[in-house]
């Protein structure tokens, strides 16, 4: 029977099944430490083309899905004083500098934080308008489009403290 040293240090007997679960530790590690390596970082990038995606759609009046709910959402949190096209430009400019801050990196901080504001509106109207979003069958299709942003949250969770765990220079 040979054997050898592996990775670890410990030696291996070339003892079939030893030898196969050997050979999957050795090859989850390197796919462990790839994926250390690089899914923080895509992660960030899709959360950022997601979030300039749907803020360049509400540039453009009738792209938007959610138009009307931005447009009536920013008239409650604001008092009325924001309403309509301002609204939804509002919000677009947000979530494209977010999406951009996500997407490069650059002022990420900043962004995150941004970020954290985008959210408080993203989930406002389950509280406002829950009565309409929720029905006798289930929850609408507007429902659902905000619910999915939890796990939006949690990338973004994920991403501030990866970010966060740099010191500020």
């Amino acid at each position: 029977m040979s054997s050898t040293t592996i990775g670890t240090g410990r030696v291996a007997t070339a003892t079939g099944y030893d030898s196969i679960l050997d050979r999957a530790n050795a090859a989850q590690a390197v796919a462990q430490r790839f994926l250390a390596r690089a899914g923080v970082p895509a992660l960030r990038v899709s959360l950022g083309l997601v979030f300039l995606v749907f803020g360049v759609l509400k540039f453009f009046p009738g792209l938007s899905p959610v138009e009307a709910l931005v447009t009536r959402t920013w008239n409650v949190l604001s008092f009325g004083v924001v309403d309509g096209y301002a609204a939804l430009a509002l919000t677009a400019t947000l979530e494209v500098f977010v999406g951009v801050t996500l997407v490069t990196g650059v002022l990420l901080r900043v962004g995150l934080l941004a970020l954290a504001v985008t959210f408080v509106g993203v989930f406002s109207p389950l509280v406002f308008f829950g009565g309409e979003l929720f029905t006798a069958g289930g929850p609408t299709l507007t429902a659902q489009y905000i619910l999915k942003d939890v796990v939006l949250v949690a990338a973004a969770m994920v991403i501030a403290a990866k970010a966060f765990s740099r010191p500020i220079r």
